[in-house]
């Protein structure tokens, strides 16, 4: 998650003569859940609640600290701009951020901040009201792994790859260059699963992803197609067809190789032994080059299908193109 901000709070106006009302809050305050803070116009910090100390330690030695310190570097321009339009204009935003604290560990933050003037109108300090989310964005993060990646491998799945190929034939509309498919299909996989199991089958294929991703460039996707395929979409290849097919092929032949290099696969068998076994496998690949939207997302897998059973075909372990005169 990104920081985010929306607008939300009024400026409020400090009054001294209503002691019993500051009271009040303050014990709402210190008692609440929710974390209270007061900044003065630099963002460094004048009180915090005692709710802080869940997260920070001791709250007296925070007083005078920088508020900005602990927030995510990656969030840390946007939550210091929306501080700054506060202070200056009086708008108030709603931010969610990252704290990072001393342990290393990454606590989700929702705030929203109130821009206090004395009577005369004056900035006087800044009130700022946190919520601690990181259970509701951890539970939003797990549905939507289920629903876009591959619980085994954690790849992409179907509908996430599905989304990625449309992304990378509109990418090549815009710029004109050819993008790739491959369809890969272990060859002796059945075999694993006859002889050890299925748990041990298991075992192979997160190791066959993480081969296969160390190959790509990080705008390419892999996806766990299902069973023992995986698909691969890469992107931005050339604008010239014959080089587009050298590139797609040089990748292909990696990903050929390190696939065929042996597997160190450790199990327990049912008398509890830990056992290690070496195994070969070796996958088939088809490939099909795309540029623009000249074929559809179905004809683009399908071509794919048909070249990976031909490399099946001729004897396993290799590379077939698609071609769609044949």
């Amino acid at each position: 998650m990104r920081a985010e901000a929306t607008q939300c709070a009024t400026t409020s106006t400090a009054d001294a003569s209503e002691p019993r009302s500051e009271e009040f809050f303050r014990t709402i305050v210190e008692n609440g859940e929710d974390f209270f803070a007061v900044l003065n116009l630099e963002g460094r910090r004048l009180y915090n609640s005692p709710s802080y100390a869940k997260l920070f330690g001791d709250i007296e030695s925070m007083k005078g600290s920088d508020s900005f310190a602990e927030i995510h570097l990656d969030d840390l321009e946007l939550v210091k701009r929306a501080f700054g339009e506060t202070v200056q204009t009086g708008r108030s935003y709603r931010l969610n951020f990252r704290f990072v604290l001393a342990n290393g560990s990454i606590r989700y933050m929702e705030s929203c901040g109130a821009l206090i003037r004395n009577s005369q109108g004056l900035a006087l300090r800044v009130a700022v009201v946190s919520r601690d989310i990181t259970e509701r964005i951890e539970k939003e993060q797990e549905i939507y792994n289920f629903a876009f990646y591959d619980t085994l491998t954690q790849l992409p799945n179907r509908r996430l790859l599905s989304d990625r190929l449309d992304q990378a034939m509109a990418t090549s509309k815009r710029s004109g260059r050819y993008g790739a498919l491959m369809l890969l299909d272990l060859d002796n996989f059945k075999p694993l699963n006859d002889t050890h199991g299925h748990t041990v089958g298991d075992l192979l294929l997160p190791e066959v992803g993480r081969r296969i991703t160390s190959c790509l460039r990080e705008m390419d996707t892999v996806a766990r197609f299902g069973g023992d395929e995986f698909v691969l979409v890469l992107c931005e290849l050339d604008k010239d067809k014959a080089k587009s097919a050298v590139r797609s092929s040089i990748v292909a032949e990696k990903i050929r190789a390190i696939l065929a290099e042996p597997y160190e696969l450790k199990f327990q068998r049912e008398n509890s032994i830990e056992t290690t076994i070496e195994y070969h496998c070796t996958a088939s690949i088809g490939v099909v080059l795309f540029i623009n939207h000249e074929t559809s997302r179905e004809d683009i897998l399908n071509g794919a299908d048909m070249a990976m059973y031909q490399a099946k075909a001729a004897g396993r372990n290799l590379i077939r193109f698609f071609d769609s005169k044949i």
